[in-house]
């Protein structure tokens, strides 16, 4: 039996109307947002790790995040970053450097315990140090001394940031009684490194 192209848009058109709407995405992609928590972020991750692997456009990373690609709308250079003085040294905004500064000492602290003991649980210091909505209002308040041009870079260095800890809280994951692995331990030496890199290149534009 022959069809038309105007029998088949017909038919097609019928079926269209009884389909469901799809309803409208309510997910928000605001670095500035407050209702993500730490297991939301994990649930993100372990989502896209089922769907086949973390994807590097959705996670940048601080060494890929593209904020030093690209045509030239983001600060690719910490020296050429944009600072307002004022803003900088306001109580709020030195309380923020003070406490980003310190979570880059931390990791270098972490470093040092995993060089000590392959075996060691950093668990319990990212989830008591490292509180999800704490480093992000920290990182945020920061990058509020940057302008809108610079901050197109550091807003991608700090979902690199928020990546890369939570990377590292993955990697550090392990069975009780089963003996970390060679294999695992510059797995999370090497999550550490980048943490680590990470937040030292966010701390370049505020020391600029």
């Amino acid at each position: 039996m022959k069809f038309s192209l105007v029998s088949f848009l017909a038919i097609s058109g019928s079926a269209a109307a009884f389909a469901p709407a799809s309803k409208p995405s309510t997910v928000s992609t605001s670095l500035h947002s407050t209702s993500t928590t730490r297991g939301d972020f994990l649930n993100q991750v372990a989502t896209l790790v089922v769907a086949g692997g973390l994807s590097t456009a959705a996670f940048p990373s601080a060494a890929n995040a593209g904020w030093a690609t690209g045509p030239g709308s983001a600060v690719l250079d910490p020296k050429e970053a944009i600072i307002d003085d004022d803003v900088l040294k306001s109580s709020p905004v030195q309380q923020a450097l003070q406490e980003v500064s310190g979570y880059a000492a931390l990791v270098s602290d972490m470093k040092e315990s995993l060089k000590k003991d392959s075996q060691v649980n950093l668990g319990p210091i990212i989830k008591k140090k490292f509180d999800f909505g704490k480093l992000r209002a920290d990182l945020n308040t920061l990058n509020s001394a940057f302008d809108e041009e610079t901050q197109r870079g550091t807003d991608r260095l700090i979902r690199g940031i928020l990546q890369d800890l939570t990377e590292l809280e993955v990697a550090n994951a392990q069975k009780d009684g089963v003996p970390r692995s060679d294999i695992r331990v510059a797995k999370m030496n090497a999550k550490l490194d980048k943490l680590q890199d990470a937040f030292n290149e966010y701390l370049k534009f505020a020391k600029a």
